[in-house]
């Protein structure tokens, strides 16, 4: 790929990425190439997503619109109505037929050379993974009187996979040989030793779904991680696809071919053939659940103190239980290199992967909700905190039928703050979009649900599940100073409602009010909608004054607890967070 620099010499992996973090000012945001890493067996290349160009020529060259605009002849395409439009439909599809997986007998290039556990051959120390943050891999550092050692993590020194599709088949599919449940997620992977993984997916995940399905079996779960190789494999793995729709297919239509795959050695699997490098595996199912606490006991065999980790939200997600991987066999080409993301606040490489896919879904996106003109995923929302939605608006309510139609779709349905505008409105022009929010009816056009969440919110009462909120804003007339921050110097739980309420006291024309921390820049309105959106739970922290609503987005403690609902431990935020 171009843009790629090769840097020299470098640190060990296990030293903060911030040392040769590509989004440095002083490498020019460029893709590098880490060719002599200490004690490492590999070169990693880092930042090859890490900008709109890049991302585009690894998604087969073409524009993002250009590749919504191919979905959209498919999803908008009409009935035949006779035998030349039933053969124009059959000429346009044959393409796809040449983009299914390929299945081959023999080894792949990713199998050139093949290392065994069974036979001392592997060592995951020397793969150059990194440590993306100060505090990973530590509890102690997020308020937790655990060590590393005691959480079983100590070895792998804070070291996560960040950049690799984790293949699974649901247990239904044992001797299946083209299993159709055959999934691909991008999750992370704490290194434990030489030979051990802990393997952290969210429980709506279809990895994690998968585990369950081997669980209840009572037998480990088959796992290839796999490195690079085509160059639509991160996104594929990263692109949420409608039930059924493989990400193998969407791999295969990106690049205009099928992706070739062939079997592991050591797990019953079919891998990308051109991968870099794969690690194989099974993934203990003897342990527990996640939302495991030091407080409830022991952590129970086969499973880790997983975290903390600092993660693309701009926190630290704090640690929780997560299962082993007894690692099999790692194989890879000759002269393989590892590619690996800084994962953390926009815009870091997964930020242009979700903004790829926000483009490319949109098509399906408006098949499932037709009212929807566009949308945009706002940098300060971290993807799943916020989106804007523009919609053609035909009758009363309309919004809100779309706000429960986007709680119900795919992962929008994790998204809490939902804000719906009419065609007028240039939904990609945050400022626009605030202008129309200040104009809305406070009494009229809210809309507050409890639903089910992404399980990195931290400011959910609960794990995974809290309140949502929708602001209808079709019919919003803009006002001038509607709306006003209130900077927090918060000491003790209860001063985010109390600077509301004298906030509200102060300036009885303001219909909204936004409290968020004190070093937060309240003239810079991503900045103010990142801590907003981050430490705000709409079922606890709402405040209702006679002629306003008081948003209490400030970091929570103990006292801050409100209508039943809990503040649960707090991460810490990670430096240098950027929320425009």
């Amino acid at each position: 790929m171009a843009q790629i620099e090769a840097v020299a010499p470098c640190p060990t992996p296990s030293k903060t990425a911030g040392s040769f973090d590509p989004g440095r000012e002083n490498v020019g945001g460029q893709a590098l190439l880490l060719e002599n890493l200490k004690d490492c067996d590999f070169p990693l290349v880092i930042n090859t997503f890490g900008s709109y160009f890049r991302t585009e020529e690894s998604l087969g060259g073409k524009g993002l619109d250009e590749i919504a605009e191919i979905i959209s002849s498919y999803t908008n395409m009409a009935p035949p109505s006779g035998l030349s439009d039933l053969l124009a439909m059959a000429k346009q599809f044959k393409p796809l037929l040449s983009m299914k997986p390929k299945r081959r007998k023999g080894n792949g290039i990713c199998q050139e050379v093949v290392q065994l556990v069974s036979k001392g051959e592997v060592n995951l120390l020397r793969m150059p993974i990194i440590k993306c943050w100060p505090l990973d891999g530590d509890p102690r550092e997020v308020g937790y009187d655990m060590s590393p050692e005691q959480s079983r993590t100590a070895k792998g020194e804070g070291r996560f996979i960040t950049f690799a599709g984790m293949h699974t088949i649901h247990a239904d599919d044992i001797g299946v040989a083209k299993p159709k449940s055959h999934n691909i997620g991008m999750y992370r992977a704490q290194l434990l030793d030489e030979t051990h993984l802990a393997m952290h997916w969210h429980i709506h995940h279809d990895g994690a779904a998968h585990w369950r399905s081997w669980k209840a079996i009572g037998q480990p779960m088959p796992i290839a991680i796999c490195f690079g190789g085509e160059t639509v494999m991160p996104y594929a793995a990263t692109c949420p696809l409608p039930p059924g729709m493989s990400e193998l297919l969407m791999a295969g239509f990106l690049q205009g071919k099928g992706i070739e795959l062939v079997k592991a050695k050591t797990v019953p699997l079919w891998i990308p053939a051109n991968s870099e490098i794969v690690i194989e595996g099974f993934v203990n199912t003897d342990c527990g659940f996640c939302g495991w606490e030091p407080k409830d006991g022991e952590l129970g065999e086969g499973a880790v103190f997983e975290g903390p980790f600092g993660d693309h939200t701009g926190f630290y997600s704090m640690p929780d239980r997560y299962p082993l991987v007894e690692v099999t066999a790692v194989t890879h080409r000759k002269n393989a290199v590892y590619p690996t993301i800084v994962v953390g606040p926009p815009p870091q490489e997964d930020y242009y992967l979700g903004k790829a896919t926000e483009r490319i879904m949109l098509p399906l996106l408006k098949v499932m909700i037709p009212d929807i003109i566009d949308y945009h995923l706002p940098k300060f929302g971290t993807f799943h905190n916020c989106v804007f939605v523009q919609i053609n608006s035909q009758y009363k309510e309309n919004a809100r039928k779309v706000m429960h139609a986007i709680w119900g779709a795919g992962q929008l349905a994790w998204t809490k703050v939902i804000v719906v505008v009419n065609e007028t409105v240039a939904i990609h022009d945050e400022h626009a979009v605030f202008e129309a929010l200040s104009g809305i009816d406070i009494f009229n056009d809210i809309e507050v649900v409890r639903g089910a969440l992404d399980i990195l919110d931290h400011a959910a009462p609960e794990i995974g599940a809290g309140g949502k909120i929708g602001f209808d804003a079709t019919n919003a007339v803009p006002k001038e100073d509607a709306i006003r921050i209130v900077s927090v110097l918060k000491k003790e739980g209860g001063m985010g409602a109390d600077s509301l309420k004298n906030a509200h006291q102060k300036h009885k024309s303001v219909s909204m009010l936004f409290a968020v921390d004190h070093d937060i820049d309240t003239e810079n309105l991503g900045d103010v909608f990142f801590n907003f959106c981050a430490c705000f739970d709409p079922s606890r922290d709402m405040h209702y004054f006679e002629s306003c609503i008081g948003f209490d987005g400030t970091t929570k403690m103990h006292g801050d607890e409100r209508n039943g609902k809990a503040v649960r431990a707090w991460p810490p935020k990670l430096i240098g967070h950027n929320g425009d």
